[in-house]
């Protein structure tokens, strides 16, 4: 249990640097906007720009991306609803979170999860400017953690879940 208290104390430190960086101006509305564009429109509205555009694999990515948001989505609420953390604004003395969370948790965070999944979709089907997509989840990770919703431990965790979760559902298709 003393690993599992040095990495809460680790956590607590890193979430409390990053969110202060939420105290300039100009920071809060762009976490805002970064972190809306993790609300999920965009695993419907990417796949209906890639059929309207008629690129070839549109039926491997909308497989790869069903498949990957079921697997995810379900791990993602058992985690939440066992795990059962506390988010910064309940859990830090005198916080007050700069939005509002969509759900009561905070382990593990659903918009980074979704993020890194979509990227990670569209890299295994379409490979390109990989680094940009990875850029937008990691954006949306920490903009997480910026409003105050979010410990890093949180979005780390659901970087690597969206992630892992792809290719895995990616080998399972035969994608990879």
């Amino acid at each position: 249990m003393e690993i599992l208290s040095l990495l809460q104390k680790y956590d607590l430190d890193l979430f409390t640097r990053v969110f202060q960086q939420g105290e300039r101006r100009m920071v809060i509305p762009m976490a805002r906007a970064v972190s809306r564009s993790g609300d999920g429109y965009l695993h419907v509205l990417v796949p209906i720009l890639l059929l309207a555009l008629q690129l070839p694999g549109i039926g491997a990515f909308a497989s790869l991306l069903a498949l990957s948001l079921f697997i995810e989505r379900t791990l993602y609420w058992c985690l939440k609803n066992s795990l059962k953390r506390r988010r910064p604004q309940e859990a830090v003395p005198g916080l007050r979170s700069l939005v509002v969370a969509s759900d009561q948790f905070s382990f593990p965070s659903g918009h980074s999860s979704g993020a890194f999944l979509l990227a990670t979709c569209l890299a295994v089907v379409y490979g390109g400017p990989v680094t940009a997509m990875y850029l937008w989840a990691t954006g949306v990770a920490v903009s997480r953690i910026i409003l105050g919703v979010h410990f890093p431990g949180d979005t780390l965790a659901g970087a690597v879940m969206g992630t892992s979760i792809t290719v895995f559902s990616a080998s399972q298709l035969g994608l990879l």
